[in-house]
């Protein structure tokens, strides 16, 4: 096994590389490290900006075999934050528990505490707020024979409040065997107090009547007679959550008609309920359920185009606690999602210098074609697959970070303009690289033409990496919800459909033969192909302008106009070439000494607010506008995003869409995230995305649309004209 720890090194100091050339302050560093290290550490108290979650013990007749012992997680939210039930509702996920224990030592199920109603506009959720204890009981077997009782608790919660936040913790506890803890006994007594009681069902029936549950409970205490009672379901998507039902006492026996839910897959046989009173005294009782089901409304079983099908269940996604498994056909969308997005995103006009130059490549390509082709995949495959995992090791070394992350950093878009800079001069005939690399290094292309195919692709992957084409935006938000391997799946097919035209060209030989001859042709063509490399260059520039200001961009134009001049000393020969490439040479590394500090230096962030209609978005802006009754469209946007400046030049700014807009008095906020911004990442990944474009339209009392990628004229105005 001595290989795979290498293998382990090597990958934890390639991360801390990159880590390193992004210019990462350490504290990222260090906790890539632990992650990929797998170290972990724990607390009997985790401590958020919404919840202080602490696990408690409570056994007053002391640790040892045989013995009875509470354990309970109990969340402290702040004002206005809550988490939910076992049956959250219309949204929502239930907080879970995983334990790990010793031997011999058993842990049940959450003895939860009847929840409180959360009406969102036509929504209602099941939850907690203020304080709640979530008490477990713990038994331990009479072969028990350790000296202290250790318990390690992984626990995951999703807080709301109008935004939701998935959060967990780990937990650490060891109490010492024979000991007595009952410091903590009146919270659990007051838990367990809160517990519906067990009713025996009795006389009681449910009956379900079309649309509705007749509902008729017999055997209720005498204290819930003649009260009005709220109604808590255990099993989901059964009823009407938030829809409008009726009660009524007749004498001893409480009736109840209950609206089904449109999203029921289907019918139990017997339905849990909890009927609780105001001051939450509740009851709990299991009832036999007779009568015909009714199908499901065909219109909630299958979304209507895979494009709202992908943004569920990356929503879905989004709201899923980290590292919890998915559904499988959500998981399965996700991946088809990246698989259609990969293959459109050789479309997209940031990819378009790569798309000329492989087609070029294939015409002069020599040897086996499907080797060549295998070689690019792999380096288009590996170059997202590590992408993809150094994206999520930042992530969960707690940063903030989404799609095209890496030209958020001044330094890798300078590196970035100098690279297609050099292939721009290269394509134009200045020099070729053959002469920057000794005579075998670089006979090596010409004997290895397979090895020059897969980096094509790692610079393919460089060039598409800020690009985010259609159905990919909700593949890469649920890829940064899904547990690491299935992840880093999304990643690969994304990988795999950007691959898949040229591995079907160099698979299929019908295909290879339609592939025009070499040619004279070709020299031109490739001088063609300089331009919109250089064009691409203009465009980095401009970037880079948003982020280092005037300054970092004239600092990076004399470094690339030095480095021209010693590639032109290149084709000169004799003593001119070797003094002349000499004195370039130095003047070069003089210039990058001089000019570095001012390229990766950062000016303040830009913003939109003198962008004519369009405002600077801030945290909470939506919330307040559409509280006043105003519906919002926000444009996630970023200088390095050529999706996002297109859209901005042909839709955002035409002529019809701003008068739609003023007309229904639509707010315009513009949320730029070219430089990193972790409220942008936040607000992104609760729309279930983790790059830009993305466009969200937001009314009162609605959740948000999300648009297409690709903006039309036609659609964005369609969605106004439905507000």
């Amino acid at each position: 096994m001595h290989w795979l720890h290498g293998m382990q090194r090597a990958l934890s100091c390639l991360v801390l590389a990159l880590l390193a050339l992004l210019g990462l302050e350490p504290a990222y560093s260090q906790s890539v490290q632990a992650a990929l290290a797998g170290k972990a550490a724990g607390s009997a108290v985790v401590i958020t900006d919404q919840v202080r979650a602490e696990l408690l013990a409570h056994a007053p007749q002391g640790i040892g075999p045989g013995r009875k012992v509470w354990l309970g997680l109990r969340l402290a939210h702040q004002d206005g934050w809550h988490t939910y039930w076992k049956n959250p509702g219309d949204s929502g996920l239930p907080t879970t528990l995983q334990w790990t224990l010793s031997e011999g030592v058993q842990a049940g199920d959450i003895a939860w505490p009847a929840p409180k109603k959360f009406p969102l506009g036509e929504l209602a959720n099941y939850g907690y707020e203020g304080t709640v204890l979530l008490p477990v009981p713990l038994r331990i077997a009479d072969s028990f024979k350790a000296d202290a009782l250790v318990l390690r608790l992984q626990a995951s919660w999703l807080v709301c409040r109008r935004e939701c936040i998935p959060q967990d913790g780990q937990f650490v506890l060891s109490l010492p065997t024979q000991s007595s803890t009952a410091s903590h006994g009146a919270a659990f007594e007051a838990a367990l107090a809160a517990q519906p009681r067990e009713l025996p069902a009795g006389e009681s029936r449910i009956e379900v009547r079309e649309q509705t549950l007749q509902i008729a409970l017999a055997g209720l205490p005498t204290e819930a007679r003649g009260g009005k009672l709220e109604l808590f379901a255990e099993t989901a998507a059964i009823i009407e959550t938030a829809g409008a039902w009726e009660q009524s006492w007749e004498g001893p026996l409480w009736r109840a008609q209950v609206p089904l839910s449109k999203l029921r897959s289907e019918g139990p046989d017997r339905l849990p309920l909890v009927l609780a009173l105001p001051d939450g005294r509740a009851w709990r009782i299991d009832v036999p359920v007779s009568g015909r089901w009714p199908a499901p409304a065909a219109a909630a079983t299958l979304p209507p185009t895979l494009e709202a099908a992908l943004k569920a269940a990356a929503q879905e996604a989004a709201q899923r606690p980290p590292h919890s498994e998915p559904s499988g056909a959500g998981w399965l969308l996700a991946l088809l999602g990246a698989l259609l997005g990969g293959l459109i995103l050789n479309l997209m006009p940031c990819v378009f210098p790569v798309l000329a130059i492989k087609a070029l490549g294939f015409s002069q390509q020599r040897g086996d074609r499907l080797q060549q082709g295998l070689a690019y995949t792999a380096g288009v495959l590996l170059s997202f697959v590590a992408l993809g995992a150094l994206l999520l090791a930042l992530r969960a070394g707690g940063q903030e970070l989404g799609w095209g992350f890496q030209l958020q950093n001044p330094a890798i878009v300078a590196a970035l303009a100098v690279l297609f800079t050099l292939i721009g001069l290269n394509l134009a005939g200045l020099f070729e690289f053959t002469q920057l690399a000794p005579g075998r290094l670089a006979a090596l292309q010409w004997r290895h033409p397979a090895a020059d195919a897969a980096l094509s692709g790692v610079l393919a992957v460089a060039i598409a990496s800020p690009c985010t084409a259609p159905f990919m935006g909700a593949s890469l938000g649920a890829a940064l919800s899904l547990p690491a391997w299935q992840g880093l799946a999304i990643f690969a097919m994304l990988g795999l459909g950007m691959a898949l035209p040229y591995l079907l060209i160099s698979a299929v030989p019908a295909l290879g033969r339609a592939l025009p001859k070499p040619g004279p042709w070709m020299l031109r063509l490739k001088q063609v192909m300089a331009f919109p490399m250089l064009a691409t260059v203009i465009w980095l520039m401009w970037v880079l302008g948003q982020q280092s200001g005037i300054d970092g961009v004239a600092a990076l134009m004399v470094v690339l106009l030095l480095m021209a001049l010693l590639l032109w000393t290149l084709g000169l020969q004799g003593r001119g070439r070797r003094v002349g490439g000499m004195l370039a040479l130095l003047t070069l590394a003089g210039g990058l000494w001089w000019a570095a500090p001012q390229v990766v230096r950062s000016t303040a962030p830009a913003t939109a607010s003198s962008d004519g209609p369009w405002q600077a978005w801030r945290p909470g802006l939506v919330q307040q506008l559409t509280a006043q009754g105003r519906p919002v469209l926000v444009d996630f946007t970023a200088a390095w995003c050529i999706t996002c400046q297109y859209n901005k030049k042909t839709v955002l700014t035409h002529p019809a869409v701003l008068a739609d807009a003023q007309q229904r008095q639509v707010a315009l906020l513009r949320a730029d995230w070219t430089q990193r911004d972790n409220a942008v990442t936040a607000a992104l990944a609760e729309l279930g995305r983790a790059g830009v474009p993305v466009y969200a339209l937001y009314a009162p009392g609605r959740p948000p649309v999300l648009l297409s990628e690709v903006l039309s004229v036609n659609e964005l105005r369609q969605a106004l004209s439905r507000l």
